[in-house]
């Protein structure tokens, strides 16, 4: 399977950062209608795609930017269901691994269903060593803050899109990456869709 581009984002919205944070809340209810390439591209570059200046747009301790954002689609128009890898050097999605994940997700999350009927989640992985190997021990920590960073940007550009999100922690590590088959560490899914 060939990459898909992705459309070049906006950079600027209707809905102001002040009124983002102020509509912000958890949402684990979506309606079964499918999501747009180009929302979908919004949020992935909201959580780690490059700004203006060359860099992520989630900030980094030091640069050494440890995580790798994928794509579980599942109801999203001109994109197949199946796991991708974003690509933010270019704002592309490449295959990692065919099939809808989505069910499989909601099990390896203790059952939280919502994950399933969730038109696409976003799954967050890290590659701790790019930060540990500069860092040492306290990397650690600056790699779980780099990933709320991302959590962030996601939730507060899905706000501005109408969508609705929530972020996820509560799942089993080992579950989790054997249906997404890495072998890093996931640190959050963020199932998106309509509300």
């Amino acid at each position: 399977m060939e990459p898909i581009i992705l459309k070049t984002p906006r950079t600027k919205g209707a809905l102001s950062v002040e009124e983002a944070l102020n509509r912000r809340k958890s949402v684990r209810s979506f309606r079964q209608e499918p999501l747009d390439k180009e929302e979908v591209g919004q949020i992935l570059w909201a959580a780690y795609g490059k700004n203006l200046y060359g860099k992520k747009t989630a900030p980094s301790a030091g640069a050494t930017y440890p995580l790798e954002i994928y794509l579980a689609a599942g109801l999203v128009n001109g994109i197949p269901a199946v796991v991708y890898r974003y690509r933010e050097e270019d704002h592309a999605l490449e295959l990692h691994i065919p099939g809808d994940i989505r069910r499989a997700l909601a099990g390896a999350a203790f059952n939280q269903q919502f994950i399933a009927e969730a038109p696409a989640c976003v799954i967050v992985a890290a590659e701790f060593i790019r930060t540990t190997s500069r860092y040492g021990e306290r990397g650690k920590r600056y790699v779980f803050m780099d990933a709320g960073h991302v959590g962030e940007n996601v939730h507060l550009q899905a706000e501005a899109l109408g969508l609705g999100t929530v972020m996820v922690g509560a799942f089993d590590d080992d579950a989790v990456s054997s249906v997404l088959k890495v072998k890093k560490p996931v640190l959050y899914l963020i199932p998106i869709g309509r509300i």
